[in-house]
């Protein structure tokens, strides 16, 4: 069976439904049928239900998500050991050396996304990489980015993104590319995304593709399995209970 186009990160105002519902139905229209919704890091499972519920209409996939943006370390490590077992993903805003390098290690991060246009806070190198390489961690590059900086602002948010894509390739940190817009009008279609990036990162048209599919589907897949309360270990699930197991 084809694997669906992902966005795993849409952020709309959760407070209106109705532009809630509107911002998924338009990208469903654009061919994605696996969505990630950011919720706030303390929202209730009832909020989570009565979201789902609303949205259950526009046949997406709906994935939580929570954006975790730690000052420090010890906020990270208090917000994962918090929230990993709330959400299906959890995202890490890398705005400092010290919360990249301990995001990139932790293997309950499942994305590290670098939302400053400054050269001087963007982390992803070589050492970074390497880190990540060894965890479950992989390189987000929202669209949103690059759709809404202009001029020489742009041109280095550009260069900086290329080489932060050629490394994460050559340490095979997975790439997902997501839209990162709570504006319909900034979402774009999944295999002209794909084919842009491609083009921009120097990406084949079969590992651009998976940036928008197999990888972020992995990432979700191996979460829910380990939210499934019959999950013990990777590859152990409870089949049944009984006085003779």
């Amino acid at each position: 069976m084809k694997t669906p186009y992902s966005d795993l990160h849409l952020c709309p105002n959760l407070r209106d439904l109705k532009q809630t519902a509107s911002l998924v139905n338009r990208a469903c229209e654009l061919g994605y049928r696996q969505i990630g919704i950011t919720f706030p890091s303390n929202c209730t499972e009832e909020e989570f239900q009565h979201t789902r519920s609303t949205l259950r209409e526009t046949g997406a996939d709906i994935v939580t998500r929570a954006d975790l943006k730690p000052n420090t370390t010890n906020d990270l490590i208090r917000s994962l050991r918090k929230l990993r077992r709330r959400f299906e993903i959890l995202a890490v805003m890398c705005d400092s050396k010290t919360v990249s390098r301990q995001a990139a290690k932790d293997r309950r991060v499942d994305l590290l996304n670098f939302p400053s246009n400054d050269y001087r806070k963007r982390f992803f190198d070589l050492a970074e990489a390497e880190l990540a390489s060894n965890s479950l961690s992989s390189l987000e590059i929202d669209s949103k980015q690059l759709l809404v900086t202009e001029n020489h602002a742009r041109i280095r948010l550009l260069s900086n993104l290329r080489k932060e894509a050629a490394v994460a390739k050559a340490f095979h940190v997975p790439i997902v590319f997501s839209s990162g817009v709570s504006n319909a009008l900034l979402i774009r279609k999944p295999l002209e995304l794909a084919a842009a990036m491609a083009s921009l990162f120097d990406l084949d048209k079969e590992s651009a593709t998976k940036t928008i599919s197999l990888n972020p589907a992995a990432i979700v897949r191996r979460n829910r399995e380990k939210l499934d309360p019959k999950f013990v270990a990777p590859g152990i699930r409870v089949i049944r209970r009984g006085k003779d197991c």
